[in-house]
């Protein structure tokens, strides 16, 4: 364990094998970190917070502090992140509140560009990508696989889904539709993130009904209930497409199209 001598570390923290904490940092009370977890200089951990084995963590990030909430009055809540994320300088990262279960969370192999921003009651899963300055309002899913473009911001209780692409500087106020382009202020969808999808291993089969159901959803001139029962009819039983109409039928704020 090496650990900068300007370096301030609450004796209530725990600290794993091998953790490095860099010059000026502070690392306050119930903050958990695990093995092999590097913090720069000059970056502010507070708990209740715990940090995943081999979470990096660059100049100036600031995590685990009270929630942007006018509605917070210092009950207990935490934020917890899975192993292996980087955090580049700047990001926040906000605990959650009584409203939104007390828990904001992260998954496991995130990069967090310079000054993403995670409020207070986002679930975030694995393998997404925040680029500089994306921003998520309070209780925000971001699902697996998900890339965020730079300056862009997601509305309170919305949600992305896998494989999303949301362009720079787009505006979502809506749920972003899995496997798709939504670009714009406010964001619209522009089909199947093909270049994302093959990116990450699907097949040429599996794009195709995808394309296929985005046809029907955003070019056929049925409106969305018609294009989800022809989606089901001509295309359900692959886990891909019930993951979509999961998506679609489960949105309480309606889906960007």
């Amino acid at each position: 364990m090496a650990i900068h001598p300007t370096a301030v570390v609450s004796k209530k923290a725990e600290l794993g094998a091998n953790v490095t904490i860099g010059p000026y940092s502070v690392v306050g009370d119930n903050v958990i970190l695990h093995a092999e977890v590097q913090v720069g200089s000059h970056c502010v951990l507070e708990g209740p917070s715990e940090f995943g084995r081999g979470c990096v963590f660059y100049p100036f990030v600031s995590a685990g502090q009270p929630p942007h909430d006018l509605k917070y009055r210092g009950e207990q809540s935490v934020f917890r992140a899975g192993e292996r994320n980087v955090f580049r300088e700047f990001t926040t990262l906000h605990r959650g509140t009584e409203i939104g279960g007390g828990v904001t969370a992260v998954g496991s192999d995130n990069l967090f560009m310079a000054q993403s921003h995670v409020a207070h009651d986002c679930r975030i899963g694995d393998h997404v990508i925040f680029s500089n300055a994306a921003s998520l309002a309070g209780h925000v899913i971001i699902e697996d696989y998900s890339t965020l473009g730079a300056f862009c911001g997601v509305h309170q209780f919305c949600r992305v889904g896998r494989h999303a692409f949301i362009g720079a500087h787009s505006v979502v106020v809506k749920d972003a539709l899995p496997y798709a382009k939504t670009v714009g202020n406010h964001a619209r969808c522009y089909g199947q993130n093909s270049i994302g999808l093959k990116r990450t291993g699907m097949s040429p089969e599996e794009i195709g009904r995808i394309s296929h159901a985005f046809k029907l959803l955003l070019v056929s001139k049925l409106n969305t209930a018609q294009a989800l029962e022809r989606i089901k009819q001509e295309l359900s039983g692959y886990p891909e497409i019930d993951y979509l109409i999961e998506f679609i039928e489960s949105s309480e704020r309606g889906v960007t199209k």
